[in-house]
């Protein structure tokens, strides 16, 4: 997929939703520590995939991608211990996961994407050099 800029990218765009949803989700609780971690595992899934993307290089993309990958899960556990601690309804614990393990495929879709474009250039770059 060719983009312009992270912004363009549906798993980011995915990402700020379900951070923004999670928020909303969470305003009113009153077990601070969890809210503050929730927030900031779902926080970390989008602004990851900004950083990387404006690093500007592919390894570094790649790396920031497994970051955001990495939040996925651990938003996923939080959300598990928050529904045994009846913080969390049945209907958006059910979205939020199902979303979590969505946004983590869409993440090793586009990290894997990205490393194949880079390493398919490096060979066209050698052949070329090999040429000259």
């Amino acid at each position: 997929m060719a983009y312009q800029s992270f912004e363009d990218l549906e798993v980011w765009q995915r990402g700020c939703r379900l951070s923004v949803s999670i928020f909303h989700s969470f305003a009113e609780c009153k077990n601070f520590t969890l809210k503050d971690q929730i927030g900031r595992s779902s926080l970390s899934i989008p602004c990851n995939i900004a950083e990387g993307s404006e690093r500007g290089s592919t390894k570094d993309f790649a790396h920031f991608l497994n970051f955001s990958k990495g939040s996925c899960g651990e938003l996923r556990t939080q959300l598990y211990i928050a529904r045994k601690l009846k913080l969390l309804g049945k209907t958006n614990f059910d979205h939020f996961v199902a979303e979590t393990k969505e946004i983590s495929k869409m993440l090793e879709g586009l990290r894997r994407s990205i490393l194949a474009k880079s390493r398919a250039k490096q060979k066209r770059d050698r052949r070329r050099k090999l040429k000259a």
